[in-house]
């Protein structure tokens, strides 16, 4: 079997717009009843709208005296407030489910209402608070109005009261009336002399026979009850006039009912006159008669009967006429009291009149103000709706104008992702084809290399016509520098297909032809990597052909303002260790040691990878010792990147002056590499702490030490590439130059291979030694096996190396 569903119980909660009491009204319904299933229905009662007055901003008005126009508006505004306020009760009620029933304000006093609205809805539980029963739950009408309620309820309706937000009982008689709560505390108590409703029913006899037919109360003296009552509190004369307007109007009908004309008044007293009269002569008669004794007394006991019930009458009607004027009295004291009260209230109403009449003109000159403005509003606004329609015009005319600029960009953009595709293919092609250049040039370097190894070409003398067209008739153009102790001009030359730079001697020089040709054939056999190649001579104009470097001096280099790079610190080890390999070799030459005897930064030049050769020609008379002090003169050079015109005090080379000297421009120095090459600087120049070059330090003793700063500052590099360095997930950031092809990482020993590109060393030398003989690039067959060193690419990925630690590093 199911279990019986649980029928939800309605309870009719009565609010009013007393917002705070409403509230505390409906949580005590809330709580008494949590336990159950219940519903809502908010019985609203407004005290605050009325048809005959309308709430404005000047206050509460006749609804009559309000603009037809502004009325539905200050309607709406005050229905407004009503909905905001119902759905904050609604809200307030939560999960409970509550609707809205509004109490409409008839004729009848809102008990009446109520009491109607208990009998017609059938209203089992009733929650109702004392703020319904306006104006406060301390007026003795509100208390009246909730006794009257609770009076004639029906006995199937529960009554909770409720005060405050706490519930309270009534009990009381017909006298006294006491307010109690919960506790038996007595919390209000009306004691009634007489009220104006009792006094009412006793006037009127037609309503107090319905009522109580034994009930015999003294008109007049409920009249003068009534109007002593009226008169003591003025303060409730308008309350009592609107609770008593209906049953004077009854009385006065009453009144003119039960009146009596004048005429038919007397004619009844001539009547009554007239009957005494009769009397008195049938009384004659019957003792002209001599009647017996007893029948006389009979007729006399009934006459005498006849005119005590006459007088009877006449008593009655007297006593009637008499109440008739009391209530006429009492009606007249009213109507003049609610007479003055109305005129007190119309002069009120002709001063607020004319207050209004005042603010009406001022807002009558305000909307003539406003009508000015909206006037004036509207010629600017006209005005503006032409240069809108202006402004329209243009934006129309520029959106085609952006429509068609648009198109343009669109095609400009296909052109230009068309022509960045091109530039890109391009730079594939430019790439390789400097790869090639690259591989050519260091071919023919190569080429140049075993040439001048050759004994049949190792020297040769030029005719003038030759040098004059490769100098292009010792053109300005082809002029490379000036100056130098033994030179006048350098000119840059073409010489079969080989640039070439051609010096000119000095015109005073003081040695006979055949001393200068017996040198120049002595320099000219001198061959090593290191040391500029003197490729010829020309007799007749005095000029030596020498192989052309690209780079200029390592004075230029350095200290010049128009350098366009900076060397390295890597760069100018490197520049060190091949110095002292030239120098070296040029000591150990056989039959007898070559001296240079001038070796600076001027007599040392760079080819285009930056490798350092040593200008042999022209050296001057000295010993292996003075070299070697300008070799250490010259490592001062490269740590400092200054001119030094003299020797540097030891100090300077020592502990932290040292990195007060370095060169910044060529990166950050490891301190240690500085350091040492310091050192040895220190013991080539001879100062007094350090062994001298006569004690045994020789170029080839230099040569071990610089070897070993070498391979110490290559580890500080390969250290700073595995700690700080460029890991493989970050090698989208690398230049792809610097990646070998095969390894797919940055190259260490970059070497050209006969396809033109460059390859790490070990990684092309075991592509080759496992069999291949095609280029891992283009997979053509190589043409040759040769590899060839690619310094400046070498020294270019170096730079970046250091760039990039530098930028980790900070």
């Amino acid at each position: 079997m199911e279990a019986p569903t649980t029928q939800t119980e309605k309870i009719y909660v009565a609010v009013s717009n007393d917002l705070q009491d409403g509230i505390k009204t409906l949580n005590w319904a809330l709580h008494k009843w949590k336990s159950h299933p219940i519903s809502f229905v908010i019985l609203f009662v407004n005290h605050n709208t009325s048809k005959d007055h309308v709430h404005t901003p000047f206050g509460k008005l006749p609804a009559k005296s309000v603009n037809d126009e502004m009325l539905p508006a200050f309607r709406q505004q005050e229905q407004d407030k009503v909905d905001k306020l119902l759905s904050k009760y609604i809200s307030f009620c939560d999960k409970v489910p509550a609707e809205i029933l509004e109490v409409e304000k008839l004729d009848e006093p809102i008990q009446n209402r109520i009491v109607d609205m208990i009998i017609g809805l059938e209203i089992t539980k009733l929650v109702i608070g004392f703020s319904v029963m306006k104006p406060s739950w301390k007026s003795r009408g509100a208390m009246s109005r909730l006794f009257y309620i609770h009076q004639h309820k029906p006995e199937f309706c529960e009554l909770f009261i409720l005060c405050g937000g706490k519930q309270v009982f009534m009990r009381g008689s017909n006298d006294e009336k006491i307010l109690e709560d919960d506790y038996g505390v007595v919390v209000a108590r009306i004691r009634d002399k007489k009220t104006f409703m009792d006094w009412l029913e006793k006037v009127f006899p037609e309503r107090n026979s319905i009522d109580s037919p034994d009930s015999r109360i003294s008109p007049r003296s409920a009249a003068s009850t009534s109007l002593s009552a009226s008169m003591a509190s003025p303060g409730s004369l308008q309350n009592q006039w609107e609770v008593h307007q209906q049953e004077i109007e009854t009385y006065f009908q009453d009144l003119c009912s039960s009146n009596m004309n004048f005429d038919e008044q007397i004619e009844l007293e001539e009547q009554d006159s007239d009957v005494s009269r009769i009397s008195e002569i049938q009384l004659d008669d019957v003792r002209q008669q001599n009647y017996s004794k007893l029948k006389r007394n009979e007729i006399l006991k009934g006459k005498l009967e006849e005119a005590r019930k006459m007088i009877q009458l006449k008593r009655k009607e007297a006593k009637d006429q008499s109440d008739r004027h009391a209530k006429a009295e009492w009606a007249i004291c009213l109507s003049n009291t609610r007479a003055q009260e109305l005129e007190g209230k119309i002069n009120e109403e002709m001063n607020m009149k004319e207050e209004l009449a005042k603010e009406l003109e001022a807002e009558k000159e305000t909307i003539y103000e406003t009508r000015r403005d909206i006037e004036e509003s509207r010629k600017r606004l006209s005005s503006l709706l032409e240069l809108q329609l202006e402004l329209s015009n243009k934006l129309q005319i520029s959106t085609q104008a952006k429509s068609q600029a648009e198109i343009r960009l669109e095609n400009a953009a296909y052109l230009r992702s068309a022509m960045l595709a091109d530039i890109d293919q391009l730079r594939r092609q430019r790439d390789v084809l400097y790869r090639r250049i690259e591989f050519c040039k260091d071919k023919d370097a190569i080429g140049m290399a075993a040439k001048l190894t050759e004994p049949s070409l190792s020297f040769r003398e030029y005719t003038t016509d030759e040098i004059r067209l490769a100098t292009d008739n010792f053109s300005d153009l082809l002029r490379l520098r000036s100056g130098g102790a033994d030179w006048t001009n350098v000119y840059r030359g073409k010489i079969n297909h080989s640039t070439v730079a051609i010096k000119m001697l000095a015109s005073t020089h003081d040695r006979s032809p055949q001393d200068l040709q017996a040198k120049v054939r002595l320099v000219g056999g001198i061959r090593h990597p290191h040391v500029v190649a003197l490729v010829g001579f020309c007799p007749e104009l005095k000029c030596i052909v020498l192989e052309y470097m690209n780079n200029g001096s390592l004075r230029d280099m350095l200290f010049s303002r128009r350098r366009n790079r900076a060397l390295r610190w890597q760069d100018r080890i490197r520049i060190a260790t091949e110095v002292c390999s030239g120098l070296g070799f040029l000591h150990s030459a056989q039959p007898r040691p070559f001296i240079h005897g001038h070796l600076t930064p001027s007599s040392i030049l760079l080819d285009h990878n930056l490798v350092a050769k040593i200008k042999v020609f022209g050296w001057k008379e000295g010993s292996p010792e003075s070299d070697v002090r300008a070799f250490g003169v010259l490592i001062m050079h490269l740590l400092t990147g200054r001119n030094w015109g003299g020797l540097v005090e030891e100090e300077t080379m020592m502990g932290g002056s040292l990195l007060r000297v370095l060169d910044e421009s060529a990166g950050s120095w490891p301190f240690n590499v500085a350091q040492n090459l310091a050192d040895l600087a220190v013991k080539c120049m001879g100062f007094p702490n350090g062994p001298k070059p006569e004690e045994g330090l020789s170029i080839g003793n230099a040569m071990l030490e610089l070897q070993e700063i070498r391979r110490e500052a290559n580890e500080e590099v390969a250290r700073g590439d595995s700690c700080g360095g460029v890991d493989k997930e970050e090698l989208m950031d690398v230049p792809n130059v610097f990646l070998c092809p095969i390894l797919q990482e940055v190259m260490k020993n970059p070497h050209v291979a006969g396809d033109g590109f460059s390859y790490e060393l070990k990684a092309i030398e075991e592509w080759v030694g496992s069999g291949h003989e095609s280029s891992p690039m283009t997979n053509a067959r190589l043409p040759h096996l040769v590899f060839t060193p690619n310094h400046s690419l070498r020294s270019l990925i170096q730079d970046w190396q250091t760039k990039t630690t530098s930028q980790i590093s900070n």
